[in-house]
């Protein structure tokens, strides 16, 4: 059976604030605590090169596949350790909920063989970690983001 993590907040900007920050994947390095190193591209079938850190463990470099993306909206990418015995899927989603308001929701279902066991083991870790991402984009997007003028007609 799968296990999901998940850690989600309201924003008080459009989607395209959002994806700014998330799609730079080169740069979440620079704010980003959970993935302290990332390199890669948005394209289906690429492979991102991260640096994990999970509070309490040591960091450890991951290779993740990019599955699907949607513009202002989502990043998927999946994940294979331990001979296939640990699959996850990560997801990164941007929820629309008004043009200026939407919902950002970072997690991630575990499966495979030992998946869903070792997810349970280091819930409070992940989440934290989800947690603590989830709030460095909420600052980067509400320090970068202008609204634009209003039309005075």
């Amino acid at each position: 059976m799968k296990f999901k993590i998940e850690h989600r907040l309201g924003l008080p900007v459009p989607p395209e604030a959002i994806w700014g920050v998330i799609s730079d994947i080169n740069s979440w390095g620079e704010w980003n605590p959970l993935y302290t190193r990332a390199e890669g591209t948005l394209r289906i079938g690429a492979q991102l090169d991260l640096d994990l850190a999970l509070h309490g463990h040591k960091v450890r470099s991951i290779r993740p596949t990019i599955i699907d993306w949607v513009p202002n909206e989502q990043i998927l990418w999946r994940l294979s350790m331990v001979g296939g015995l640990i699959k996850s899927i990560r997801y990164i989603e941007i929820e629309k909920l008004g043009e200026t308001g939407c919902i950002f929701a970072n997690g991630e279902l575990f499966d495979g063989p030992l998946g869903p066991t070792v997810a349970r083991r280091m819930h409070r870790e992940i989440r934290a970690g989800f947690t603590a991402m989830g709030e460095a984009v909420k600052e980067r997007v509400m320090a970068t983001w202008r609204p634009a003028p209003s039309d005075p007609t």
